[in-house]
This record gives structure tokens, C-alpha cells and sequence, in this order.
């Protein structure tokens, strides 16, 4: 079992910068993919970045490339900084963890992850 706890979401203007926080606790092996989604308001979650965190190879979804990076550090955290934000960006964003890598490799979907955070908002206002 993985305890995920996001934080760092807030109102921003667009253009602006965010940076989430995932702080990750219980089984290593349980996270060795940890991985962004986000949500929009009646819609399913999406994945928006990954990584695989005994590797640091990286994963993003088209419509964040290029404006997010997903990074980590050594105290079991893992990051998202959002530049460049966009008022399309506005969603709850929600942290994950799996333990197969492979999931992270190719961006898996919800489905595929075992274990979630409660999530972050992040609003974005022209």
C-alpha cells in the first residue's frame, strides 16, 4: 500500500506557473511508476505525465509537452511544474502510484494505477 498526500495547487493567471507536490510513503516497490492526472469537472481523469522513479524516464501527454516537467527527489516526492498555464488547464490534479513501469513507459490510464492521492485544484483565470 502507497499513502500519496499532492499539494500546491492554487488560483493562478494564465501564463503563470504552478509547481505540485506528491509526497509518497509505504511500499517502495509500490512506486516504482508515479504518475499526474487531472480531472476535469464531469469528465475522467487523464493522465498528464509520468515517471519511473528507479529510472527517471519520463512520459507527457500532448497537450502538456513542453509546458510541464515531472521531476522527483530522494525524499520520496515527486513534482509538476506547470508553466506557461492555461485557463483549459483548470482541473483537479491527482497523484498515483503503480508498481509496474511499464505503465509509466506508456502513459497508462487511471485504470492501471493502484493507489491515489486526494487530489489538488488548480485554477486558471484569463
Amino acid at each position: 500500500q502507497v499513502h500519496l498526500v499532492e499539494s500546491g495547487g492554487e488560483s493562478v493567471q494564465a501564463g503563470g506557473s504552478l509547481r505540485l507536490s506528491c509526497v509518497a510513503s509505504g511500499d517502495p516497490y509500490g512506486r516504482n511508476c508515479m504518475g499526474w492526472f487531472r480531472q476535469f469537472p464531469g469528465k475522467g481523469r487523464e493522465a498528464v505525465a509520468a515517471i519511473v522513479t528507479d529510472e527517471g524516464t519520463t512520459a507527457y501527454s500532448n497537450s502538456v509537452k513542453g509546458r510541464f516537467t515531472i521531476s522527483q527527489d530522494n525524499a520520496n516526492t515527486v513534482y509538476l511544474q506547470m508553466n506557461n498555464l492555461k485557463p483549459e488547464d483548470t482541473a483537479m490534479y491527482y497523484c498515483a502510484a503503480d508498481r509496474s513501469r511499464l505503465v509509466c513507459r506508456q502513459l497508462g490510464g487511471p485504470s492501471l494505477y493502484r493507489n491515489w492521492g486526494q487530489g489538488t485544484q488548480v485554477t486558471v483565470s484569463s
